[in-house]
């Protein structure tokens, strides 16, 4: 009999985290405090502050609040605005020592992700289900785990995992609230393990378990004991859902080169039109969440920042709208997850902007961090310190209290 997929994955997370590892998850790091920064003002944050006087717990609800955090491909979630909050919230722990959780929260949570099929993203919000394990094995490198303790925490964790992406037919916060379901249920699967509960190692694969009740076609755990899946998470550069991303990054191409003119064509994969077919948007997430709205900030000479889907860009943009006309493409949809592509006015792009076969620099990461923290209302000094802080010291501390202050 086979060993529980939980005690496989246990075992990875319980490996000596690299250096080069370490360094990457500084990006990842500045990449969710320009995210917290930006989004401090929005209604999440405000709510974020009148339910925690906790940094940690405020910032769960703004790290995906703009729609910039970062994301891997094939497990189709995001795994910075669980981990982080979930690898801040032992005040004690050292940089170093949430450098590594964040490294084995990313791990478990993509892992995981990975293995959770087209059926069960049509249904589920997997940045919630596979979150909850995320936030289980940060919380639970801060503690110290063995890979019993991972397997364990990560069973409970995963018995009450979930998150119904029905939210997405309404103007509210649900999504928000997933995040901080995920990260308070991960961090107290861990916790309560540590004081000496169990729990079901075969949640994923049993007979009554994750796979059966909510997948048609469960894949295999990504990763293995080679490497870290950390590295193989995308970046956002622009302001809209990830599916989005594809169609705006064609677009740019095509006005950089003097060639986006209307009437304007969009082909890309099915799950794009699935989440973000939206001509007539009406809020600012539903223009965050519309290839129509997308496209047409770029005809305007826009960069897709946070500013390109507020009401008044909604209005001023109807006319370049009503010009776009979006379709699947069975080839590109076949690409896809892997590949996140899309064809404007016949101009095609296989890979987007910020994924591994197409980075963006560390600088473009930092000027994400000062475009991000004006757009929040903040000095540029506390950009300039969040840089310094996340990529070059060690004080944990200090990054605790600037979180607190942004969110205060």
């Amino acid at each position: 009999m086979s060993e529980p997929l939980l005690s496989q994955l246990s075992q990875r997370l319980a490996r000596p985290v690299p250096e080069r590892e370490k360094m990457r998850a500084r990006l990842h790091l500045l990449d969710w405090l320009a995210c917290v920064a930006g989004a401090r003002e929005m209604e999440a944050g405000h709510l974020g502050g009148a339910i925690s006087s906790l940094g940690w717990e405020r910032a769960t609800y703004v790290g995906n609040a703009l729609e910039m955090d970062d994301v891997h491909r094939t497990a189709l979630l995001h795994p910075g605005p669980i981990v982080w909050p979930a690898a801040m919230s032992m005040a004690s722990a050292s940089l170093d020592q949430r450098l590594e959780a964040v490294v084995r929260g990313y791990e478990a949570m993509i892992a995981v992700g990975a293995a959770l099929d087209a059926h069960h993203y049509a249904h589920w919000h997997p940045t919630a289900t596979a979150g909850v394990f995320g936030a289980c094995a940060a919380f639970g490198s801060l503690i110290g785990f063995a890979p019993v303790e991972y397997a364990n925490a990560m069973g409970n964790a995963g018995s009450v995992s979930g998150g119904l992406w029905h939210m997405r037919h309404d103007d509210v916060l649900t999504k928000q609230w997933h995040i901080y379901h995920a990260v308070r249920t991960g961090r107290d699967a861990a916790l309560h393990v540590h004081y000496g509960a169990t729990g079901p190692v075969g949640i994923l694969e049993g007979p009554q378990g994750l796979f059966e009740a909510a997948t048609a076609e469960p894949g295999d755990l990504a990763g293995s004991d080679d490497g870290w899946l950390i590295g193989e998470v995308s970046f956002k550069p622009f302001a809209a859902c990830r599916h989005a991303h594809p169609a705006i990054d064609a677009a740019m191409e095509l006005r950089a080169a003097g060639k986006l003119d209307p009437p304007f064509k969009v082909e890309t994969f099915g799950d794009a039109l699935a989440f973000c077919d939206r001509p007539d948007p009406s809020t600012d997430v539903d223009a965050k969440f519309s290839l129509q709205h997308a496209v047409a900030v770029v005809a305007d000479g826009r960069d897709a920042k946070p500013e390109d889907f507020t009401q008044e860009a909604i209005a001023a943009l109807a006319g370049l709208r009503a010009q776009v006309t979006v379709a699947e493409d069975p080839a590109i949809t076949a690409r896809y997850p892997a590949h996140f592509g899309a064809r404007v006015n016949g101009f095609e792009l296989v890979d987007t902007l910020g994924d591994p076969e197409r980075p963006i620099a560390e600088k473009e990461l930092v000027a994400k961090m000062h475009s991000l923290a004006k757009w929040g209302g903040l000095p540029e000094a506390e950009a300039n310190k969040a840089v310094s802080l996340a990529l070059n010291e060690h004080d944990a501390g200090a990054i605790d209290s600037m979180v607190e202050g942004w969110l205060a």
